[in-house]
């Protein structure tokens, strides 16, 4: 079964067209990089999968259905920027309120629901840090509370925003094996959405990559190659490989290689 479809989909955001007429199939299990440059429409694809973006045309399912908002089948982790959350809630009540369908919390979890949330908090190695306060943890820390929110509701499909940004290079890999061994244990697709292929390289199945209003998904070696990027951005794309890292160059520039504040 296809965890997600889409069937020559068109979307825009902010009043500009950010993909069009683009086709691929996530299949259910799978481990996908979601990547491009900035602004490339990464986040709007995920968006549009969350039933929170309505294509101007074509067709979008999530499991075999249209999307909707609130699906209780998608786990989400949203975009952590920097400074955007400060609380002094715990991650214990903070996952236990996305539990309950409250917001941070509030008003205070029932019995049951700390119990839902403790079992979330098991799954991603958190009940260390559970009862500490969410501001004062590491971005890493963050992360795992965040992904314990997302599966509260026992998800069918995981979705993550650039959970990297900030991290340093073992909390990167960190977060990805836990998406990863999330993924295989639960038997569920993961996107994990990324501005940067290199993190990911050993822990996806497949890559979607999106550039220019085009997409192209398949196998890292497939897809990050010097022609199919080139026919996506219709100009020269030259993909450099050093020491096992994989650099995306165009007229000198690195397209991928700088996290930003925000994605369309």
């Amino acid at each position: 079964m296809n965890a997600v479809g889409f069937d020559q989909v068109t979307l825009a955001y902010g009043g500009r067209r950010v993909l069009t007429g683009v086709s691929f199939a996530i299949v259910q299990g799978e481990f996908v990089a979601l990547l491009g440059a900035n602004g490339s429409g990464k986040t709007t694809i995920l968006r549009a999968i969350l039933g929170l973006v309505r294509p101007q045309g074509g067709t979008i399912t999530v499991l075999d259905k249209p999307p909707r908002r609130g699906n209780p089948v998608i786990g989400y982790v949203p975009q952590l920027r920097r400074g955007s959350v400060q609380t002094s809630i715990s991650g214990l009540d903070l996952v236990a309120g996305a539990t309950g369908g409250h917001r941070w919390g509030w008003p205070v979890a029932s019995a049951t629901e700390k119990v839902a949330a403790w079992k979330a908090l098991e799954q991603v190695g958190a009940t260390d840090i559970a009862r500490r306060p969410f501001d004062r943890l590491s971005g890493g820390e963050r992360q795992r509370i965040l992904i314990a929110q997302a599966l509260t509701g026992e998800p069918k499909l995981l979705l993550l925003d650039e959970p990297l940004i900030s991290l340093d290079a073992g909390h990167q890999r960190t977060i990805i094996e836990l998406a990863r061994e999330i993924g295989q244990r639960l038997g569920i697709a993961v996107i994990f959405c990324s501005h940067d292929i290199n993190p990911l390289l050993k822990a996806a199945d497949k890559v979607l990559y999106v550039g220019n209003g085009k997409a192209a998904v398949g196998k890292v070696d497939e897809v990050i190659s010097g022609p199919v990027l080139s026919g996506l951005y219709g100009t020269p794309i030259h993909v450099v490989h050093v020491e096992g890292r994989i650099f995306v160059m165009a007229d000198g520039i690195e397209l991928e290689g700088h996290a930003h504040a925000h994605d369309a």
